[in-house]
């Protein structure tokens, strides 16, 4: 989804209990009231953190809460977890907002559980990355079975870093997929991302590289 102003933000979040805003780093985004998650000495929102949080609104609310987490990407892995266990019983007075820059950097289950907002101004089909890397990405969304194997063998042809090569590519595809059905509203992209999703996790959990971007792209 897209929207035209900032200032919709609030209507947005009051619809639901998450949702992730690409909005670029510098604008601020005011919500009287709001909590604001954000990294601390670690340079990351810790684990520590969400449980705090957490148990401040986990009584009951007769007013709407929200929850600012910026920038969302900073949520260590242990951290995201548990906020979506939280996720799980949901609050309908609980409201929280992922802001990030780069959705692509966000964990594909956070991504899998909250509906993304793209700011129509910052809304562009081009990408702030590698362009060898842009290639490889839109290969694999546009990839035949007969071609993933040749594609597999490109990005895991480095000796080292071979996974975040593999996890930047993926991420990239992710990210193009909802730029262009956001710009186009055209479903054959939103339909190709649970595959390239699930890809994404199984990498990240140490899968086997070549044959995930096989066998979960077919």
């Amino acid at each position: 989804m897209y929207f035209n102003d900032l200032g919709q933000i609030t209507e947005i979040c009051l619809k639901t209990n998450c949702a992730i805003f690409v909005i670029p780093d510098s604008f601020e985004v005011s919500i009287p009231q709001a909590i604001l998650l954000k990294p601390e000495e670690k340079s990351v929102i810790t684990v520590e953190q969400v449980r705090e949080i957490i148990g401040q609104v986990s009584t009951k609310q007769l007013s709407d809460q929200f929850i600012i987490i910026r920038p969302a990407e900073k949520l260590s892995e242990v951290a995201a977890n548990a906020f979506l266990k939280n996720l799980e019983e949901p609050n309908d007075k609980i409201h929280y907002l992922l802001i990030t820059d780069s959705p692509s950097s966000l964990l594909p289950t956070v991504l899998s559980r909250a509906r993304v907002y793209f700011w129509r101004s910052e809304l562009k089909e081009d990408l702030d990355a590698d362009e060898k890397d842009k290639v490889l990405a839109k290969r694999l969304i546009t990839a035949k079975p007969a071609d993933l194997i040749t594609i597999a063998e490109e990005i895991t042809a480095k000796k080292n870093g071979t996974r975040a090569e593999a996890l930047r590519i993926v991420g990239l595809a992710i990210e193009m997929l909802y730029k262009s059905y956001f710009i186009t509203e055209k479903e054959v992209f939103i339909k190709k991302l649970p595959a390239f999703l699930g890809l994404y996790e199984n990498i990240l959990q140490n899968g086997h590289l070549k044959l995930h971007l096989v066998a979960d792209l077919c």
